[in-house]
């Protein structure tokens, strides 16, 4: 028996639909390996799964269950894009279905960001669950294990879940998050060696095909670490925060929950080292604002610099648009290994963004800050979103304009979704919006994704708008040229062949 076996669910092909074969990314279980290897660190016998990097059935899963008997089976159900905790909560609970079914007495958690939005709703549709974490789970996992019995009484007193007891969901005492001086010790680091290989540290992970310069060769191996957890703000579409829970009601809401937290200087640079030791280049910094404090991030790059004196390193990361680094900062980040940013432009209409980021979206000049951004020779990878409230045909269509001219090399567009542990999701709730039926159906990319929809457009005129916008923007000559003169011709050949690819939507379909 080993005290915990970690579970990172499979479920690439109803989120991607035929993006899932060869291009969509494929990131290592990033908040598992911190989990596993806390507990590790806690002498705790560990393993872990990866059912969606080795694409494995339930049965592969289920017998993988029954050689190692783990005293409890930890399902860490979150992703590489915002609403990943909630999409891939389908194949997680067929998995869990699965267990239950071989293995009735077996104890289940659940931790993800769906679980943290809606934890009595997730137990109440979800027989198969036994118990869920309702914030980042660490130290509710190690309440858990020191049990001597895991049972209804036992578990009130641990810190921030939600169980069954006999017909009723019960919640225990408030959560209790990792503090900020406890960080270093809670979570020392990533259980990298408990990752599945065919020959190679970390060749089943693939990087975004734009993060590797659009050139397959470079997309593995691949990484993603935390440097942060947290943000300080609270868009309304947004639903990161709810990482950051302590409170016990019954639908979080990230808004409410807003903060950052820091690793060590010495914590984040450890880990890189190990990466690069192992022969790995081509890194996602996962924070969702990496550079918002200089005294956080400024101190990593001088470090970064160090390790990069071959400019080797192919590192990205995320910032707002209105908080980028000046020019001196951006040519630091460029020695330091950062190839790309990730900006989060979001709409192309001055009033959209100021209501959505509730005033706390500066008034920038955005095409200066994608400028000065290239002159450092650092890449953009520009964010926006169709069909935020506000939004009509007219400022979609500013949207999509702006990011023409922009001509970054990198373009990403979702539709607006009411994601649950954002404000968008309790809006709906309150206001009797319908909301998507299913799990997949909150995916960007999936068959059944259902957008929010605004006043004046249908949930069906954004995605419409949304998936001509994607076949605009990368068929457009100057974007090509821009990749042809960058990266070279397989670039402009890569983007092509995504082109082919036709999402099926049930929505557009209808008429």
């Amino acid at each position: 028996m080993i005290d915990c076996l970690f579970i990172s669910p499979s479920g690439l092909a109803k989120t991607y639909q035929k993006l899932s074969e060869g291009v969509s990314a494929i990131e290592p279980p990033t908040w598992a390996l911190m989990l596993a290897e806390t507990l590790r660190f806690n002498n705790y016998s560990v393993d872990l799964v990866d059912a969606n990097a080795e694409m494995l059935t339930d049965e592969q899963v289920n017998m993988k269950i029954s050689e190692l008997n783990p005293r409890i089976i930890v399902f860490v159900v979150y992703g590489q894009n915002v609403n990943a905790g909630t999409t891939s909560m389908t194949g997680a609970v067929s998995t869990a279905n699965e267990i239950k079914r071989n293995n009735p007495d077996s104890k289940i958690i659940f931790i993800g960001s769906y679980m943290q939005a809606l934890p009595r709703k997730c137990l109440e549709d979800e027989e198969s669950i036994d118990i869920v974490c309702t914030n980042e789970g660490v130290k509710a996992l190690l309440a858990i294990l020191k049990l001597q019995e895991i049972n209804s009484n036992n578990l009130k007193m641990v810190p921030g879940i939600v169980f069954r007891e006999k017909e009723e969901i019960v919640f225990s005492k408030c959560p209790e998050i990792v503090q900020q001086n406890e960080m270093d010790s809670f979570l020392p680091g990533y259980a990298w060696d408990l990752l599945p290989k065919k020959e190679k540290f970390l060749d089943l992970y693939r990087s975004p095909y734009w993060h590797a310069n659009y050139i397959e060769n470079n997309r593995q191996p691949y990484a993603a670490i935390q440097t942060s957890l947290g943000c300080n703000f609270g868009c309304s579409f947004c639903m990161i925060n709810t990482i950051n829970r302590n409170d016990n009601q019954e639908v979080g809401i990230a808004s409410d929950y807003k903060g950052m937290r820091f690793f060590s200087v010495e914590n984040v640079i450890k880990e890189v080292k190990f990466l690069m030791k192992n022969g790995v280049r081509t890194i996602r910094f996962v924070d969702e604002m990496f550079l918002l404090h200089k005294k956080h991030f400024m101190p990593i790059c001088e470090e970064l610099v160090k390790l990069n004196q071959n400019d080797e390193l192919r590192l990205w990361a995320y910032s707002r648009v209105d908080t980028v680094a000046n020019y001196e900062t951006l040519k630091l980040l460029r020695k330091a290994g950062f190839r790309w940013l990730a900006l989060g432009i979001e709409s192309g209409d001055r009033k959209v963004r100021l209501e959505v980021s509730k005033g706390k979206f500066k008034d920038v000049n955005i095409k200066e800050i994608i400028k000065m951004v290239h002159s450092a020779d650092i890449e953009v990878m520009a964010n926006y979103i169709f069909g935020l409230p506000g939004d009509s045909i007219s400022s979609m269509q500013k949207t999509l304009d702006l990011s023409i001219d922009l001509n970054t090399s990198g373009w990403n567009a979702y539709t607006a979704m009411a994601i649950p542990g954002s404000k968008l999701y309790k809006d709906c709730i309150d206001n009797n919006i319908p909301l998507p039926p299913s799990y997949e159906a909150f995916s960007f990319y999936s068959y059944e994704c259902l957008p929010t929809g605004t006043e004046k457009l249908s949930p069906r005129d954004v995605l419409l708008f949304r998936d001509n916008a994607f076949k605009i923007y990368h068929s457009n000559e100057e974007f090509q040229n821009r990749l042809k003169y960058k990266f070279g011709k397989q670039a402009v050949e890569s983007v092509k062949k995504v082109l082919e690819i036709d999402l099926d939507r049930l929505l557009t379909q209808k008429q």
